[in-house]
């Protein structure tokens, strides 16, 4: 894995909103006394959903919360890559998969098409309103090329199918997230090619049961 590293530019201070202090809050009660550290992946989200990165100060306040070491929170938010460690894109962030499956389906084009039209990886456009990065395998192998686009998986993208998302979001749109050939889940392109015949999984070709198997006779009752 990469050294993943604290932004050089950070702002001076941090605080949750009572909102989201709240919700912090309701994540630590999750857990027993004494064991509100185990909520601090959630509690780190909660800043990135606030701020849309996790700037340094927040690990102090994170930490405090928590009554954890600094360096613990340090050692999470760096290791999990789902954590941006400087600010992104406030329009659209692009994570790109870039593992062997979408690798070989063309993942590579899709990172030149987001360098030609946002800039370089790891940083925020000129306008600040759109960001890429390269990641690692995002369990969506079968549907490769895939990114996630803030919260959401776009799958079997092709450079013209990702260049209209893009210009979708520049319109202030909200493109559908999924395939971008209609693909349902990861069934085969073109329609499911096994189970076609529904009698194999509804259940009319069962046998109706008289009495479910292993049931222990119910107790008789007293004279």
């Amino acid at each position: 894995m990469s050294v993943r590293r604290l932004s050089k530019t950070q702002p001076a201070s941090f605080a949750f909103t009572p909102e989201n202090l709240e919700k912090a809050k309701w994540w630590m009660a999750k857990f027993p006394p004494g064991r509100q550290q185990s909520a601090v992946i959630a509690v780190l989200w909660i800043v990135q959903k606030q701020e849309g990165w996790v700037p340094e100060p927040a690990l102090k306040v994170v930490a405090d919360l928590l009554g954890m070491a600094v360096i613990r929170v340090f050692e999470v938010v760096t290791f999990y890559t789902m954590f941006q460690l400087e600010p992104v894109g406030k329009t659209a962030h692009f994570q790109v998969c870039g593992t062997t499956p979408c690798a070989l389906r063309g993942a590579g084009d899709l990172m030149s098409l987001l360098k030609s039209e946002i800039g370089p990886k790891d940083h925020a456009s000129a306008d600040g309103a759109f960001s890429w990065e390269e990641v690692e395998c995002m369990g969506a192998c079968a549907n490769a090329p895939m990114a996630a686009i803030n919260d959401y998986y776009y799958e079997d993208l092709t450079p013209d199918s990702l260049k209209a998302i893009l210009d979708e979001f520049r319109k202030g749109g909200h493109p559908k997230p999924g395939s971008a050939i209609g693909r349902h889940g990861a069934v085969a392109e073109g329609g499911p090619l096994t189970l076609t015949d529904p009698a194999l999984y509804d259940g009319s070709r069962a046998r109706p049961l008289d009495k479910l198997p292993n049931v222990p006779e119910p107790a008789s009752e007293p004279a």
